[in-house]
This record gives structure tokens, C-alpha cells and sequence, in this order.
């Protein structure tokens, strides 16, 4: 288990350095499910996996819509997530073309609805649960996937010099509350919260534990795409900013909705569902968490013009994509 030094050694690290560039089951408990004005407390553990200094490991998903699927004269708007390479320290093909986007004011909104969406995996156990439907699995170790507004509350904390132990210590640990209410419309997670107390976990959670065992939380990471699979990723962005339809008989074998069987004859797909994504399961995606993007990666300084039409937007962008391969 690392330390708490190690952690604050390896945050103030990553700031220096800054941006790098180069089905569900219910072990995952659905926080996002809260009503406004509830909360729930959290409790987490280490990651399983020793050689990560932290208790969490960094998702970055890119989402993308395509207008129905081929074929389905009836199919609505789909969406298919594919993993951003950026996760494994490679430069990923579709951010190195939105990144350019945030240069023209135009482009930013069709940035944003293509950047990266990061999410956190963690581990541990719920102690208070408001939610009367969820039913608790035979492991007591949940896995929570937690928001970039969640997370930075996390992370400013472990950096407060008045912290003294791990809030994950399984003697001196802190509990972690986590707050739902709304703002613009929007779930707002903003005064969630650790306890202030230090509390060691049970004799029934430190059984638990060593009944069970903890998760090594990169097993819930997406597979590394391929050289192959990365081809497929960009002529799929490539197709979505086009307005296609997905083409299941094309693509079906690497990437798929969710939901979409495998064609017969496919080799394993690239997408893995063992993490789902939270907005398919949420009530009311208007106010899911999940719908949060990080920050574009640009400020625009183009002056502010009148927006184009998504059409034309899209012909833009793909005649700039064209216009690099060409010269490529």
C-alpha cells in the first residue's frame, strides 16, 4: 500500500508536468442514482494491484453519436464509445484532430461533444445506502466510478498538508460522503465531503476483505486498442462527424453500442463492458453526472463570429481531415 507521502509525491508530480499528451453487474454501485438532496458514505480501499500508488485508476472514454444504425430503417441516434489511447501515454488520433477545433470559435461546441470523458474507478464499501432498489452483492467490496467533480473534492483533500493518515488506512481511514443536488439543471456533486473523524473498519469489512480479496482496478480498464482497432476508431470519427449511420457489418467486430450482439463470425471486440457507461443506466441523463467534460484543451482566440450550422460543421472538419491525410 502506498503511502500518503508517495500519493502527494505523485498529485504534485502530475501538476508540474500538466495535461499529457503523448452490461453492468452490481459490484458497481450506482451512486448516480441518488435522489436531489440525498446522500450516501463511502468508504474506500486500496487497489489491489500494489504498484499503483493511487486508490483509483483514470478512464477516458470518447463517445461517439452516429445517426442510427445501417441498415435499421427505423434506428434512432445510437452512440458507441471507443477508449482514448491517452489513458496508456499514447497520442490518441481523434484528440489530435478536436484539439485543433478549439482554435476556430466555431468548432468549440463540436470539440467538446468529441473530447475525452474521463471517469475514476475505485473500490470499497458503502456504509450508509439510501437507495431501497440496490441490492447488495455477496462481495461487500463495491466498485464506484466517480466523477471529475467528485474526484477533485478527493484530490484537494489528500493534498491538505492537515491530513495525516490515508482516508483508505483500514485503522485511521475517513468515510467519504457523497451529496447529490442540482444546479442549472444539472446533478451537482460539489459538497460531497470526507468525514472528520478517523473510523477503522469493522471486523465484518476486514473479513471482508480477506474473504473476498481487493479488485485490481485496472482489470476494468478497456483493452489497449490495437494498430488495427486505432485505424477503425479514427474512419468511425471520421463517419460520425459525417452524420452516417454505424455500420454494424463494418465496425461490429472492434467497437458496438452497447447493447449490439457481436457479428457471429467476430474476433473479441476492442470495448469492454465489464465498466458500463453510467448514462445508459441513469433515469434522467439530463442530470447525470457522466454528461461532465473535461476542459477543452485550448482557450479559442479566434474573435466570435456567427456559429455555423452543424452540417456545415461538419464538412469543414472532415475536409480539413481529408486535406492532413492528403498531404500525409
Amino acid at each position: 500500500m502506498a503511502s500518503l507521502q508517495e500519493i502527494r509525491a505523485r498529485l504534485q508530480a502530475a501538476e508540474t508536468r500538466g495535461p499529457q499528451g503523448a452490461g453492468g453487474d452490481n459490484q458497481i454501485y450506482p451512486h448516480w442514482n441518488l435522489d436531489e438532496g440525498q446522500s450516501c458514505v463511502l468508504r474506500f480501499l486500496p487497489d489491489g494491484n500494489n504498484r499503483n500508488t493511487f486508490f483509483w485508476v483514470e478512464r477516458a472514454m470518447i463517445k461517439l453519436p452516429f445517426a442510427g444504425i445501417r441498415g435499421e430503417s427505423e434506428s434512432k441516434q445510437t452512440q458507441v464509445q471507443v477508449p482514448c489511447v491517452e489513458m496508456w501515454g499514447d497520442s490518441c488520433p481523434i484528440l489530435a484532430e478536436v484539439r485543433t477545433w478549439f482554435k476556430d470559435k466555431n468548432l468549440e461546441d463540436m470539440g467538446r461533444k468529441y473530447w475525452k470523458k474521463r471517469s475514476y474507478i475505485m473500490q470499497g464499501f458503502v456504509r450508509e445506502n439510501p437507495l431501497a432498489d440496490d441490492k447488495s452483492p455477496e462481495n461487500p467490496i463495491r466498485r464506484f466510478i466517480i466523477s471529475p467533480q467528485i474526484f477533485q473534492i478527493i484530490k484537494s483533500s489528500l493534498m491538505d498538508p492537515e491530513l495525516e493518515e490515508l482516508p483508505t488506512d483500514y485503522v485511521h481511514g475517513l468515510d467519504f460522503r457523497v451529496s447529490k443536488t442540482a444546479k442549472g439543471g444539472y446533478a451537482d456533486y460539489s459538497t460531497s465531503k470526507w468525514s472528520r473523524k478517523e473510523s477503522a473498519l469493522s471486523q465484518e469489512e476486514q473479513e471482508a476483505i480477506q474473504r473476498h480479496g481487493l479488485f485490481d482496478l485496472a482489470g476494468f480498464l478497456p483493452k489497449r486498442p490495437t494498430d488495427v482497432e486505432l485505424k477503425v476508431m479514427k474512419e468511425m470519427f471520421e463517419a460520425s462527424v459525417d452524420g452516417q449511420p454505424f455500420d454494424a457489418e463494418r465496425w461490429g467486430q472492434y467497437f458496438r453500442p452497447a447493447g449490439m450482439s457481436a457479428p457471429a463470425s467476430a474476433a473479441p471486440t476492442a470495448d469492454d463492458d465489464s465498466v458500463p457507461a453510467p448514462v445508459a443506466t441513469a433515469a434522467k441523463p439530463a442530470v447525470s453526472q457522466f454528461d461532465e467534460d473535461d476542459a477543452p484543451p485550448f482557450e479559442a482566440s479566434a474573435p466570435a463570429a456567427k456559429p455555423a450550422t452543424t452540417t456545415q460543421k461538419a464538412e469543414d472538419i472532415l475536409a480539413m481531415i481529408r486535406a492532413r491525410q492528403n498531404r500525409q
